[in-house]
Order: structure tokens, then C-alpha cells, then sequence
């Protein structure tokens, strides 16, 4: 099979990817806690965790995170935790979270994390279903969370808190300090002095590691059981195949509760050995980013559409030398960068001005993203445009896609190196076997294959088939190169009702390439022509507009302005053109469209906490907006109910204006038709 990406699926034989064994369990090293006793003997000394806190890095050597381990299960022991015991996990990426998860596995028990900017609502579902007796936490905000749901929690029975900030009057007996749990668990250890190992040695590979619960896009989460084994293997084949190193640099910036961030932030710390760093806060990782200099980078495609977004706008306000400086050698680098980087054929003339745009340009602007030692770069989680991830590497980058799950344990695929290719998301990772069904649907089997889906025995039969195999809802193709091309979520793939392709995740990737555009959801399916709806991103479309003199006073007041009309506008009929050149997305061109309102938002439930847009949800609340995009109308009422930080709701209500957008082969719009 070999075509394009965004080409229909025929139904025909099953096609397959060629398998490579991956790597077996060493027995005496089969959990992550005997992982860390490993490390705690042959690089004792070596760095194995940083923090910054109050502007000052705080480093921890492998055998001193082994000690705190110790200390967090013994506490947690005498505090009554046992093995099989439940235990809730919740706040930013800091060291003592990290380690709590070592020490839960320690004593036999199952850590569950939480997202920490979800409501008290969606952590309720969590604890309850979960059965979680125990919850570590970071802070104040977290505890006041949780007392929001107690009585709704009945199995919930003692919170532990890593920060004590605000908390000094709280007077719960179920509360207790993280300090308080680590001095107790070192008088617990001097008594018991053989407790910890004892425990330890209990462990097996089959044991469940840790739960880790889906975004929920089309429903209720479901917790997703990992064992040691399935986490092991995974982080250990990937790493080898990537040729990963102790001396590896990483930080760690991503939810907890995301699987991505537990593979290479815990598993493949534990596994090679090397060094992971957290940052001071969310709002410090970019500057954080660039001090810690990382060797081994990840992140989702939008955190590399808002670094995108930032080095425009700065590139904005630069001056007009640098401006066509930064414009001449970036015209350089996407014609040659990415060729250079694969080691290819170059010419001389070519190399020169690359070399020249590495001094000026490249070099300089990688130092400020903070990416100028990275070896390794992946981004997954979602699709990433192809114009985006040519964009990063061009830079010189070594930036790769991966294709992955959380019942994979992540890798399903990787990009080899000098196999890159924008359109596919790489071979299978070793291990793994990988084939496309007979009605397009990309199906794996491997070591990561999880367990079950806790509570779920219905949901885990309907996606692991009895000999291994998992649905992943996700429509595909391998192409003759034995690369896999991901197209969309498979029940998102549709047709327009003349019969064209219509793939949204990959016209709304189009869009968000524009620093502008922060989301976009695109209509069409069983429709004459395909819509979408845009959602601009505030600082990039604030400072546009500053720049030219307008004030503003508000996100709706920004959406509605004409010139930002006129901006979105001409940035979608560009989309248009590059489809029309597509043949099998030609018919999927944008007619209209509008700009929402307001921000699509977590906390109203139009996204998912990892940023996926929940398309069922939003076509059920954004109804008359829809309605009136295939109407003859050029404006729509809408009042929508939103939810304010400090958890309170209220309404917004705004009219909106509705725009055609030309289309690249005939010129013609919705309306027109």
C-alpha cells in the first residue's frame, strides 16, 4: 500500500508492518522500585533529579532519591497503607510526587494520577472509581479540591501534602505533612530496618504498576491498568533503539497523570538512569527550558505551536533588517535544513548559506527556545501539520513523531533516524507488531499492551481481542516502506455528501500552523461543504493588533473585530489553496467559517485536560452556531455558559459574524452555491 496521507481507505487484505523482537525482562530487575535500588548501587553519585525552587536548582543523586523512597513507603506503611491499596496523586511535576509513585509500587500498592487543573467534579469521578484510600498531594489548591468532594468519597480515608504553604490552620486529622510522613517513616525504617526490602522483593513484573486514566473524549475516563512488565519493556525498547544514555538531560513539564509524561519522565529515568528536572512552575518552563538545556525533549504538538507562536511575534516587533534576515534564511532552511540534518546530498553554495543561517539565525534562535543541545526531540499525542514539523526541523532539530497510546504503554511507532517523514508517525518500535484491518483501522499487539481497563471487563474485550491485539479506533495505512500514516480518529474520518474525503484533524493541523489560530474544529461530515470554527490565540492576535494602533478590551471584543476577521479570513482561503492542491482533499476546501467567542476550555468540557477537542460535545453546544454556518445567514446569536477560575459559572452571550471563505479551485463559496 502506499498512498498519501488524507487518501481514502479501501477495504482489502490486511496489511502489516514488519516486526523486530524487542528486548526481554531481566528477573532481577523487574519493578521500578528494584530499578531504583539497581541505580542507587552502580551510579550512586550520578544526578538523578533536579528541581528549582526559588530561582535555585536543588539536584538529587540517585541514592539520595533512593533514601527519600524509602523514607515516603515506610511513612506511608505506618500511616496504614497496604499492599493493594489505592493511592491518588495530585499537583505539578515535583520531585516527592515522582517519588511517591516509587514508593506506592514499593509497598505493593497502585498510584493514580490525577490532572491537576481538573475541577473537584472530574477528580471526584477519579477517586471514587479508582477506590483510592490514600491521596499525595501538592498544595493547598489540591487539598481545598479535595475537601470538596469528601463526603462525596467515602473510601477516602487520609491526604499527605508535599507544600504546607496555607495550610497551617487546617486542623484535619486526616491531614498530614509530607515532612512530618518522611520523619516517621525514617524512625518506622530504623526500627523495621528490614520492612522496606522485604517489601520490595515482593514485587513481580506482573504486578500493576499504575493506573492511568484516558482523556475521555467521547465519555467517562477509563482507568487503564499498566504492570511493571508492560512499562518496563516499552521504555526499555524505545530507549535502546534510540540510543539513550545515562548522561541524558530531561524535563519534566507535563502532567503526571499523562501517560507520555510517566514514560519519560519515571520509566526511562529508572531504566537508563539519567537525570530528570522540574521546573519552578508552569508559567516558568520556557525559561526554565532554556538554563536546563535539555539533551531528550518531548512535547505535544501544541506546546511547539505556542513556541512557534512566540518566536512570530517576537520576529513581529523586530526590526525590518531582522525581519528579512529571519525570512531569507528560514526560505534557506526549508529548502535544505531538513536534508542536512538527514546527512543527504547538499550543495556547496547550499551548506554555506545554511552554515550562515546557523550563525545569524538558527543557531541563536534555538539557544533562546532552549533547545540548542536536544539529540532527540518527539512529539505525539495528536497529529502535528506537516508544515509545522518540517518547521523544527529545518531548524536542525532532530525532531521525530511517534505514534502511541496509553494502553500501549506509548510506543506503537517510531521515526528511525533518516526515515523521517512529515506524513507518517515512523516503523514499529521493537516488540511491536503493527497491521491496518481490512476496514482501516490501525490494530497493534506488544509487551505495553495493557492489562485491562479497571472496572471495565465490557470496554477491554471490545478493544483487546483475545489473542492481543488492540483496537485503537484510529484510521491508517502502512506505506511501502513500511511506515504507518495515521489519518484521523477513525469514526472522524467522513465524507462529504459528494462524495470527498473529509478528514478534520488534518485541515484543522493546517490551520493552527498560523501563530493566530490557536484551535480550530472543522465540520463537514454527511454535509455539502466543510466549515470550521476558529478560536484565535489571544497573545499572538493581541500583539498583531496592538501593533497597528487598535485597542482592545477583551477575548470577545478581540474575536469580533473585522480586521481580525480579515486576517483569520485570508489565512484560511491560504489552507484552501494548499488543499486544492491535494486531489483527494480538494473537495474538503473551507467555505465558511466564524470566530468563536470564547476560548474552547477544559473546564467547560469542550477539551479534553490534554487539549483534545471533544467533537460530540462541542457539535451538541455549538448547535445553532453550526446550524447557522450551512444557512444563508451571515451572523448567529449564541449565549454560552462558561465556567470562571475560581469555579463560579455564568454566561456569555455575543453575535457572531459568519464569513465565506474563497476556495482555491473554482473561487466559489457556501453561499454561492
Amino acid at each position: 500500500m502506499n498512498k498519501g496521507q488524507g487518501e481514502d481507505i479501501q477495504p482489502g487484505a490486511v496489511a502489516s508492518a514488519p516486526f523486530r523482537p524487542g528486548a526481554s525482562v531481566d528477573p532481577e530487575f523487574d519493578t521500578f522500585p528494584k530499578l531504583l535500588k539497581r541505580n542507587a548501587s552502580v551510579r550512586s553519585k550520578r544526578p538523578a533529579m533536579r528541581e528549582k525552587d526559588y530561582g535555585i536548582w536543588q539536584s538529587w543523586t540517585w541514592a539520595e532519591v533512593a533514601d527519600e523512597v524509602r523514607a515516603i513507603a515506610c511513612g506511608l506503611a505506618e500511616l496504614g497503607l497496604r499492599r493493594g491499596d489505592t493511592v491518588a496523586i495530585i499537583g505539578d511535576n515535583r520531585p516527592r510526587l515522582y517519588w511517591t509513585i516509587a514508593a506506592v509500587q514499593a509497598l505493593g500498592g497502585t498510584p493514580v494520577p490525577l490532572y491537576q487543573d481538573a475541577v473537584a467534579d472530574e477528580m471526584k469521578f477519579v477517586l471514587d472509581h479508582s477506590s483510592a484510600r490514600f491521596a499525595v498531594v501538592e498544595n493547598q489548591e489540591q487539598v481545598d479540591k479535595l475537601f470538596q468532594v469528601w463526603d462525596d468519597c467515602p473510601q477516602l480515608e487520609l491526604v499527605v501534602y508535599d507544600q504546607p504553604r496555607g495550610l497551617r490552620h487546617y486542623t484535619q486529622e486526616y491531614l498530614h505533612d509530607m515532612a512530618k510522613v518522611l520523619a516517621v517513616g525514617q524512625k518506622f525504617d530504623s526500627e523495621n530496618p528490614s520492612f522496606y526490602d522485604d517489601e520490595v522483593a515482593k514485587g513481580a513484573a506482573d504486578d500493576t504498576a499504575i493506573m492511568l486514566y484516558t482523556s475521555g473524549t467521547t465519555g467517562q475516563p477509563k482507568g487503564v491498568v499498566l504492570t511493571h512488565e508492560n512499562i518496563y519493556l516499552t521504555a526499555l525498547n524505545a530507549a535502546q533503539q534510540e540510543g539513550l544514555t545515562e548522561r541524558e538531560e530531561s524535563l519534566a513539564y507535563l502532567p503526571l497523570a499523562w501517560v507520555g509524561d510517566h514514560i519519560f519522565s519515571y520509566a526511562q529515568s529508572y531504566v537508563i538512569g539519567f537525570c530528570v528536572s522540574c521546573p519552578e512552575s508552569s508559567d516558568t518552563v520556557l525559561n526554565d527550558l532554556r538554563e536546563l538545556g535539555p539533551t531528550y525533549f518531548f512535547a505535544p504538538p501544541p506546546v511547539f505551536e505556542n513556541i512557534l507562536t512566540t518566536v512570530m511575534i517576537r520576529m513581529e516587533d523586530a526590526s525590518a533588517i531582522k525581519r528579512k534576515m529571519f525570512d531569507y534564511f528560514m526560505g534557506v532552511a526549508r529548502r535544505v535544513g531538513a536534508n542536512i540534518l538527514d546527512r543527504e546530498p547538499v550543495g556547496f553554495v547550499d551548506r554555506l548559506l545554511y552554515w550562515l543561517g546557523g550563525v545569524f539565525v538558527y543557531g541563536p534562535l534555538k539557544n533562546t527556545l532552549g533547545l540548542s543541545r536536544v539529540r532527540i526531540c518527539y512529539t505525539a499525542g495528536e497529529a502535528i501539520g506537516p508544515d509545522l514539523f518540517v518547521f523544527y526541523r529545518s531548524l536542525g532539530i532532530n525532531m521525530k513523531q511517534l505514534y502511541g497510546s496509553t494502553e500501549a504503554s506509548v510506543f506503537i511507532t517510531i521515526q528511525p533516524d533518516g526515515e523521517i517523514k512529515p506524513d507518517t508517525v515512523g516503523t514499529p518500535a521493537p516488540g511491536v507488531e503493527l497491521r491496518v484491518a481490512d476496514d482501516g483501522e490501525v490494530m497493534f499487539r506488544s509487551p505495553g499492551v495493557f492489562k485491562e481497563y479497571f472496572k471495565n471487563a465490557e470496554a477491554t474485550a471490545e478493544t483487546k481481542t483475545a489473542d492481543g491485539w488492540v483496537h485503537t479506533g484510529d484510521a491508517g495505512l502502512i506505506d511501502e516502506d513500511g511506515h504507518l500514516k495515521i489519518i484521523d480518529r477513525a469514526k472522524d474520518v467522513g465524507h462529504l455528501n459528494d462524495g470527498s474525503l473529509f478528514a478534520p484533524k488534518y485541515i484543522e493541523n493546517k490551520l493552527k500552523f498560523f501563530p493566530h489560530i490557536k484551535e480550530a474544529v472543522a465540520i463537514g461530515n454527511d454535509r455539502d461543504a466543510c466549515t470550521v470554527i476558529i478560536n484565535i490565540d489571544l497573545q499572538a492576535v493581541g500583539n498583531w493588533v496592538e501593533r497597528r494602533g487598535i485597542a482592545y478590551s477583551s477575548y470577545q471584543e478581540l474575536a469580533a473585530m473585522p480586521q481580525v476577521y480579515d486576517l483569520i479570513q485570508e489565512e484560511i482561503e491560504q489552507v484552501n489553496s494548499d488543499l486544492a492542491q491535494e486531489p483527494n482533499l480538494a473537495g474538503s476546501q473551507i467555505h465558511r467559517f466564524l470566530v468563536l467567542h470564547k476560548e474552547l476550555d477544559p473546564d467547560d468540557g469542550e477539551l479534553t485536560r490534554t487539549r483534545k477537542v471533544r467533537r460530540g460535545f462541542v457539535a451538541e453546544k455549538y448547535k445553532p452556531i453550526i446550524d447557522a454556518l450551512y444557512s444563508d445567514s451571515d451572523h448567529c446569536q449564541i449565549s454560552t455558559e462558561v465556567t470562571f477560575e475560581d469555579g463560579r459559572k455564568g454566561v456569555v452571550s455575543a453575535d457572531l459574524a459568519i464569513r465565506d471563505a474563497r476556495t482555491g479551485n473554482t473561487g466559489a463559496s457556501l453561499a454561492a452555491e
